[in-house]
């Protein structure tokens, strides 16, 4: 399952949450902590802080326009 690594009130989540709800996509949302200095999981997974990040079978993905290219390639029906 597709986990997705996110604060509230961010908006760049949000539309990875889109893009993930469009293609029916099964994902686990984790929120992570607003100060950067205590975003230790994201930090370990991808080497920064910033969100969204999601990880896929593995796979860690960072910045949601990367996000939404790296989901769309992979599950859209068209691929």
């Amino acid at each position: 399952m597709i986990r997705l690594f996110e604060t509230n009130f961010c908006p760049y989540c949000n539309i990875v949450k889109e893009t993930l709800e469009e293609l029916k996509l099964d994902y686990k949302i984790v929120s992570v902590p607003s100060p950067h200095h205590l975003r230790t999981e994201v930090l370990e997974l991808s080497g920064q802080s910033l969100v969204p990040i999601i990880v896929d079978e593995g796979e860690v993905v960072n910045d949601s326009r990367r996000i939404i290219n790296y989901l769309q390639n992979k599950y859209a029906p068209n691929n």
